[in-house]
């Protein structure tokens, strides 16, 4: 006959407890008793009755291992002479802003440390194999190097967690958006190149406490540019480092010290700020070919002064901002503007001596000379009305014209006619009053050729002048750019 679960387990315990009791004397017939009232107020196992206690991961007892008795204020060594050696290690993804006004630059660097702690060394064979676990970086002991040149720290992205494997090296990387003081040089501004040193240093261990060393060789980190965002305004050009000790409070300090080389792509300042303000000065210069008894040239040279003035204002914040010393760039638009004014105040100047009248003219002594050195041959005025002021002083000034030897004679023979001419009188009368009017503007058109061809002669000479000193100043510019860009 076939025993059920619970029999089967009261014949099992039974014979346990009869060979128990056997030895210990003791009646089976009252075990058996007590067994079997057990059992019927027992119905379910006794050994499904107790929940077995969950195994600690090894992880787990691994951490608690090593954080158990761990100071993270004490320098991690056993022998308190030893030095602990920081290694570092440096990649820059990117030039986020520079700032030639307050002298920073705001960077997004990775940086790298790598030391190691003697209280964090395992076997791991007794842990399942682990070879590596990560920490909480409040939990163990980091080294307190900072960077010299920090200004303001952007926007972190926290990183609570270091790797460290089973020999004991600690490795904590993070990413750092930091601002930091540099010596901007905008000069060249926009072919401009800087230099900016980031310098890692303990805060208080001397050297012979904490030492610091690169991680990867010199020339590796120098010519590293896998993570930099190459396509923005900022080109890298390299990342050198030395290292070396300062002496202070008679103590030797560890530094390394990364330096920053960077360079402006200037495409988008050339054809936005140079090319622009090149054109005005072009059309500024051809301007000259207009006409210069008409009013067009100089409206015309106010337009293009108003335009380049609203093209400055509106390109402010476009121009790098130093209270050390001007850019070039700025020097050059300033130089412009002043070239601009100088033919436009050199129109004006033309213009208005070719609108002087005659009278005013001979009281300037330096026009007279000028209008008799270079004044027109062919039609030149009487002695009398250019050069000499005594005889301007013998015109009649009720006629407001001059008249030569015969005009004078037929006007004598005019006084001596009878108070009442006949028809042919008074048609001679007529034909001297035409001749006398045709006379006087003959005069006057010679006169004005004159002025009009010494205008242009001063014209042409103050045009050379704007022309060679634009173009010194334009090849100085560009020479000098030239240099730079390709340096």
């Amino acid at each position: 006959m076939p025993f059920s679960f619970f029999e089967c387990r009261t014949i099992t315990v039974f014979l346990h407890c009869s060979d128990y009791t056997l030895l210990k004397g003791t009646s089976v017939h009252t075990l058996l008793s007590f067994y079997c009232v057990f059992v019927l107020c027992s119905p379910a196992p006794l050994a499904e009755g107790i929940p077995e206690k969950p195994k600690r991961s090894a992880l787990n007892q691994l951490t608690r291992t090593l954080l158990r008795k761990y100071d993270c204020g004490v320098r991690p060594v056993n022998n308190w002479t030893s030095i602990t050696t920081v290694y570092i290690d440096l990649l820059l993804q990117s030039v986020l802003e520079v700032d030639g006004k307050t002298q920073s630059i705001t960077t997004s660097i990775w940086y790298r440390q790598i030391w190691t702690d003697e209280f964090l060394v395992w076997d791991p064979e007794e842990f399942d194999g682990i070879n590596e676990i990560s920490l909480s970086s409040d939990a163990i002991w980091t080294p307190d190097v900072i960077i010299s040149e920090f200004v303001d720290e952007g926007k972190p992205l926290t990183i609570p967690y270091v790797y460290v494997n089973s020999s004991g090296m600690v490795k904590n990387y993070r990413p750092m958006q930091v601002v930091l003081a540099c010596s901007l040089e905008m000069y060249a501004f926009p072919f401009d190149k800087q230099n900016c040193s980031l310098t890692f240093r303990s805060w208080l261990h001397s050297v012979k406490e904490i030492d610091l060393a690169l991680w990867r060789s010199a020339e590796a980190i120098a010519n590293d540019k896998r993570k930099f965002m190459n396509d923005g305004e900022w080109e890298l050009l390299s990342i050198p480092s030395s290292y070396w000790l300062i002496h202070q409070d008679d103590t030797d300090y560890a530094q390394l010290q990364f330096n920053v080389l960077i360079r402006r792509r200037p495409l988008l300042y050339v054809v936005g700020l140079l090319i622009p303000s090149i054109f005005l000065m072009l059309v500024d210069v051809t301007s000259f070919s207009l006409p210069l008894d008409s009013g067009t040239r100089i409206v015309f040279k106010i337009s293009i002064l108003l335009g380049y003035t609203v093209f400055r204002v509106n390109l402010t914040d476009e121009l790098p901002h130093t209270a050390l010393r001007t850019p070039l760039i700025g020097v050059f638009f300033a130089v412009s503007m002043a070239m601009l004014m100088l033919s436009l105040t050199k129109s004006i100047l033309v213009v208005k001596l070719l609108h002087h009248s005659e009278a005013e003219v001979r009281h300037m002594s330096v026009s007279a000379c000028l209008l008799d050195k270079y004044g027109s041959v062919g039609h030149g005025l009487p002695e009398s009305t250019l050069t000499s002021t005594r005889t301007l002083d013998h015109i009649n000034l009720s006629a407001e014209y001059d008249m030569d030897a015969s005009l004078e004679e037929d006007l004598l023979s005019l006084n001596e006619i009878q108070e009442s001419p006949s028809g042919m009188d008074w048609l001679l009368q007529e034909l001297v009053t035409l001749r006398l009017a045709l006379s006087q503007e003959d005069s006057e058109s010679s006169a004005h050729a004159d002025w009009l061809a010494l205008c242009s002669k001063l014209d042409g000479f103050l045009f050379r002048f704007y022309l060679v000193v634009l173009i010194s100043y334009a090849g100085t510019l560009l020479m000098l750019w030239a240099s730079w860009s390709f340096a």
